[in-house]
């Protein structure tokens, strides 16, 4: 589902020109209908295009040792940080390009029933890889679980609404231990991509986790994307046994499969047709 809101009668046109700190957010909610039910558990993407994550200055822009607890690096981040090191000579926690640039749209799926408006449970933990939740990220370590004071001396990076001791409300879930923050800080190799939002899980097995029929999606709009002809999308995608729908490594492996087949005959036919020829260096009567 694109929500840029690029074309005039897409609901989300209004906001096609919000800030990174507009107050209150622009929201706006687009119709869609699920043709076929979703049986197993769902995977809800948030995508964006013409991103460049890969850029090397945008990759390199981050303090692993800050990103890790280290309590000296969280005061005296890394020069690599640079424009995002500092502001209002406050050292930012998290530092750099990636952390200042995190996705911050807010998504709400709800499923329409007789135009009754269902929310559906959508689950905010378990989308992090375990080695990045339990190793890489790490809040600094004090006296105390007390986030404010642990982050203290530090500011929040110049886009974000609010520190990132005030991510969310569970203790678990964050600082730089949020799994949204640690989602984003896993860059992109291509300049489309899509990142893991939400989890929709199956209640039971007589139900599918999502019905065929109407459904609407509640966007609050914070995330600019217009000024580098970006666009953003929701996708609602589901697995089997055989894995998830992408065809991009099965295309892989049957180009290089054809390509080592093809040189494979090239080479037995060259062999073939020049490999019987006579090397010794007698001169024929």
């Amino acid at each position: 589902i694109d929500y840029t809101g690029t074309e005039p009668s897409s609901p989300c046109n209004k906001c096609l020109n919000v800030s990174w700190d507009s107050t209150p957010p622009c929201t706006c909610t687009i119709n869609f209908t699920l043709e076929h039910s979703f049986e197993s558990n769902v995977f809800m993407y948030y995508g964006l295009s013409n991103f460049y994550q890969n850029h090397r200055r945008y990759v390199k822009s981050r303090d692993d040792s800050q990103l890790n607890g280290d309590n000296s690096s969280l005061l005296n981040p890394s020069k690599e940080c640079e424009p995002y090191r500092t502001n209002e000579d406050k050292p930012i926690a998290p530092c750099g390009a990636i952390a200042n640039s995190m996705f911050n749209d807010t998504l709400e799926l709800y499923r329409i029933d007789n135009d009754t408006r269902i929310p559906i449970t959508l689950i905010k933990k378990g989308i992090a890889w375990w080695t990045d939740k339990n190793v890489k990220f790490r809040n600094p370590t004090g006296d105390g679980n007390n986030l404010t004071a642990l982050f203290q001396g530090t500011t929040k990076p110049v886009n974000w609404p609010k520190p990132v001791y005030m991510l969310d409300s569970e203790p678990d879930n964050n600082g730089f231990i949020n799994e949204d923050f640690i989602v984003w800080m896993r860059t992109a190799a291509l300049p489309t991509f899509r990142k893991l939002y939400r989890l929709i899980e199956r209640k039971n097995n007589l139900q599918p986790t999502l019905q065929a029929g109407k459904y609407s999606l509640d966007i609050a709009y914070n995330y600019p994307v217009h000024s580098f002809d970006g666009r953003k999308r929701m996708i609602l995608s589901t697995i089997s046994w055989m894995g998830g729908k992408n065809p991009f490594l099965g295309i892989a492996y049957i180009t290089v499969g054809s390509i080592c087949f093809f040189l494979g005959v090239v080479l037995l036919i060259i062999h073939h047709k020049y490999g019987n020829r006579n090397t010794s260096a007698d001169i024929p009567n």
